[in-house]
């Protein structure tokens, strides 16, 4: 039993050890939270985001948007909640910046407003159903980092539902974020 303790506690110290000596050798800041402005002034829609750099070319990441206002009219205007994992690639020779392409899949819920004809009493109604649905896209865009670690992106992408549970065939991605890197 003091044996297997004993290479238990060796490994571990080893193992901190070497991590220790690799954080040291490697200052380059590789997360980054962000906040999408243009949604949030637009649609009132709270749009966080945090990704991870992979190494000098790619990333990975998610974002949550949460809807504040189910009234706001628009291209995709009943969305309430969605979440996007998603891969980007970077083309550029600073590390993990300048333009990138990005695949995407997003979870999406919302209120489909829906007209129910009363063929008797012929009176109409509507009505809100709520859905879930799944889309799979692609993005593009451009983000600059500040020697600071202030982070700026402008992205445009769009997707395609693929469980036709809403009205909606396509949904939208996009708009400015700011955040930080760290």
């Amino acid at each position: 039993m003091k044996k297997i303790t004993l290479i238990a506690l060796f490994l571990v110290v080893t193992l901190s050890t070497f991590a220790q000596k690799t954080e040291v050798k490697n200052d380059i800041k590789s997360n980054e939270l962000k906040v999408n402005m243009t949604n949030l002034i637009i649609f009132k829609w709270v749009d966080f985001s945090y990704e991870r750099l992979l190494n000098e070319e790619s990333s990975v990441g998610v974002g949550m948007l949460v809807a504040l206002d189910d009234e706001i009219n628009g291209s995709d205007e009943y969305r309430t909640f969605s979440l996007t994992p998603y891969y980007r690639h970077f083309f550029s020779r600073k590390y993990a910046e300048g333009f990138f392409v990005e695949a995407f899949t997003m979870l999406h819920t919302g209120n489909d407003e829906v007209y129910e004809y009363d063929s008797i009493t012929l009176n109409g109604t509507y009505s809100d159903k709520k859905y879930t649905d799944f889309a799979v896209g692609i993005s593009t865009g451009f983000k600059i980092i500040s020697k600071r670690g202030f982070a700026a992106e402008i992205y445009l992408g769009i997707g395609r539902d693929l469980l036709n549970k809403s009205d909606l065939e396509v949904v939208g991605r996009g708009g400015l974020s700011i955040g930080y890197r760290f």
